[in-house]
């Protein structure tokens, strides 16, 4: 029997990793899946820049003085 295996991941599952990507390392497979899907995908590449905006301005609000 051949597995249904689908080279590229869905936005549900590269958001997913995204998220998970700012609280921990993700494995080589789940960072090849983020690089496979990334170029292919305006909206999840928009996704992963406000994620970046949402963790700097986190960052300077917590460092402030």
């Amino acid at each position: 029997m051949v597995q249904n295996v689908r080279l590229i991941p869905t936005c549900r599952e590269t958001s997913e990793l995204l998220s998970q990507a700012q609280d921990r390392a993700l494995t080589m497979r789940e960072k090849l899946l983020v690089h496979i899907h990334l170029p292919l995908c305006n909206g999840c590449r928009n996704f992963r820049a406000q994620l970046g905006f949402l963790r700097r301005a986190t960052q300077e609000y917590l460092h402030r003085d």
